[in-house]
């Protein structure tokens, strides 16, 4: 399988390429980043092209990659609904797809996929996102797209909202609310990227808590979404399909 890079002068596009290199049913034919030309003549034939920039760059290089005639694997996070629709419809209108994941750790999959099945049974819920200090969005993509799954199911069963009896909060140390679920962002010297989804009841408490200590911690599930892109028809968002959960 070709594989082209983009962003693979980055710390994660290094990485990636490593790990395309690696891989022994995989050859990577380009590495392209901040200046260059995303076009069919650029990806020199690649059938798969992996997309990690920064969110000011990432949707016009997903459409550049699907004009290009190639699918997509895209890890850069800070998307939106609307966006996420512009980018189906592009792949619709191609015949090409594109996965997009806010995480590619299999660790924080599970993690996510747990926190859904608790959702439902317990009276309180907060997520915390902790990274380092280089990140440059927050809250992370995985958090929004935890407490959104959270929310989503916590609304469909009827459950209230988190109890919280704060009525003033001039600073917003409560953090951000994404789908009535509160979700704080730590930037601290020496993390790389963790999450903790809490969940409270009288007298109990779950911690559901997902470590990634380095770049290596996301290329199996990479590789994956590279394995599978093509059997994947128009846009898939996360990776929970490719796992069967």
């Amino acid at each position: 399988m070709k594989v082209a890079v983009v962003g693979a002068a980055g710390r994660m596009g290094k990485s990636v390429c490593e790990a395309v290199e690696g891989a022994g049913d995989m050859e990577l034919v380009a590495k392209l980043d901040v200046g260059d030309v995303i076009d069919a003549e650029s990806l020199r034939g690649a059938q798969v092209v992996v997309e990690f920039t920064v969110p000011s760059a990432t949707d016009a290089n997903v459409h550049a990659i699907l004009d290009a005639g190639a699918h997509a694997v895209v890890g850069t996070t800070g998307w939106t609904d609307e966006r996420l629709a512009k980018v189906a419809e592009h792949a619709k209108q191609v015949g090409k797809n594109v996965i997009i994941a806010p995480n590619y750790a299999l660790s924080a999959v599970l993690a996510m996929a747990f926190a859904e099945k608790a959702a439902t049974m317990f009276e309180s819920v907060e997520v915390i996102e902790l990274h380092h200090p280089d990140k440059v969005d927050a809250p992370s993509g995985t958090a929004t797209t935890t407490a959104r799954r959270i929310g989503q199911v916590r609304r469909e069963a009827g459950i209230a909202p988190s109890p919280d009896a704060t009525e003033t909060d001039p600073e917003g140390t409560r953090g951000g609310v994404i789908d009535g679920v509160h979700v704080h962002a730590v930037r601290l010297r020496g993390l790389y990227a963790h999450e903790e989804i809490l969940f409270g009841n009288p007298g109990e408490q779950l911690t559901i808590r997902q470590d990634s200590f380095g770049r290596d911690s996301f290329m199996p599930g990479v590789l994956l979404a590279v394995r599978n892109v093509a059997e994947r028809p128009g846009l898939t968002y996360g990776l929970e399909a490719l796992l069967d959960i």
